[in-house]
């Protein structure tokens, strides 16, 4: 399963992407604004966002351009637990 996380700290990506790993889910992290950031989504099959961390811009700019079967959760907490809690109740 690939999962696409944007937002959150930039001092937690790692961790992130090492709790992904856990479920068994590939996945990348955005804290930032990067150029191309809608060609560089993909078609992941979770989209996180975390909206307490994240501008509006760039929810926009990764809603508009994820397809429908795509699964978005939003998340005011961007804390480990709340990623781990999302993944749980998503993957299995």
């Amino acid at each position: 399963m690939s999962v696409v996380i944007i937002g959150g700290n930039e001092c937690m990506e790692r961790r992130y992407m090492d709790i992904c790993k856990q479920y068994g889910c590939k996945a990348r992290v955005y804290c930032k604004l990067c150029s191309d950031m809608g060609k560089r989504i993909g078609n992941p099959d979770l989209l996180i966002l975390f909206t307490h961390t994240v501008s509006h811009k760039m929810v926009k700019n990764a809603l508009s351009n994820i397809p429908e079967e795509t699964t978005v959760v939003r998340s005011h907490t961007s804390s480990a637990a709340s990623l781990q809690n999302i993944l749980s109740a998503n993957v299995g």
